[in-house]
Formats: C-alpha cells, structure tokens, sequence
C-alpha cells in the first residue's frame, strides 16, 4: 500500500507545540459573495475572534489553505478530533484552489 507522499510531509510538520486552527471547533466555514449577487467563494475565520490584523480588523482565510494556519498558542483551542487523523481527512476534502459557486437552482414543478 503506497503512502500519500503530501501526508507524510504533513505528518513530518505535525507539532504538539503548535495549535492547528483548522481542527478547532470554532474555525468556521462561510461563504463569500464574489462577481455577481449569486456567485460565492468559501472562507473561514475563527468565530472567537483570534484572527485579528495590526489594526484589530478580522482576518479570513481562502478555504483551501486552511490547513496552513496554525498558532504557538491558543486560549480558546478546542479540538474536533484527534489532530493527526482529522487533518489528513481534510486534506483529502478540501479544493486545490479557490473555487467561484453558484447556488443550485430548483426547478418549479
């Protein structure tokens, strides 16, 4: 059974010292309006308020790069699972790039 070559270096990165946003209960996931009203691309930002710019403005992240984000420390970190596994589920499910979506349109009958 071949191993996943990105998970590896993943695994290799994993850190107990470092907090890895996208496993926290309040990293959340919203969309974006984009182009026009019913065009969306999908963000997320930490519903506690920890992704905060100099100017104390709220930073969101592209949802494809999530996984990225990481602190040395976090007061409000509370994990949805156990990291190493959750992190691989995610990488598998989550876009290459940053995608534009369209609300599926319902047909009358």
């Amino acid at each position: 059974m071949s191993r996943d070559p990105d998970f590896e270096s993943l695994t290799d990165e994993l850190s107990s010292h470092k907090v890895y946003c996208a496993n926290c209960i309040h990293c959340k996931l919203f969309r974006a309006p984009r182009g026009t009203a019913a065009e969306y691309g999908l963000r997320v930002k930490c519903a506690a308020g920890k992704w905060r710019k100099k100017l104390g403005e709220e930073k969101i992240y592209k949802y494809f790069t999530v996984i990225r984000r990481t602190l040395d420390e976090c007061d409000a970190y509370v994990p949805m699972g156990e990291t190493q596994e959750f992190l691989k589920e995610l990488r598998r499910s989550l876009p290459i790039k940053d995608e534009t979506y369209t609300p599926a349109r319902t047909e009358a009958p």
